[in-house]
């Protein structure tokens, strides 16, 4: 069951990445963020 669990968030954290790595620098400065934030809130989205 651990190991679905896992996945499953490895799948979120990959998933929120892509998502605000298709942003455009302009989009990320307007809710405050940089590239280089993006794994960290990334791993908060868990």
């Amino acid at each position: 069951m651990k190991l679905i669990t896992s996945y499953a968030s490895w799948r979120k954290y990959r998933e929120t990445c892509s998502e605000l790595n298709r942003l455009s620098e302009r989009e990320l400065g307007d809710i405050g963020m940089s590239r280089g934030d993006i794994p960290f809130v990334a791993r908060r989205a868990l």
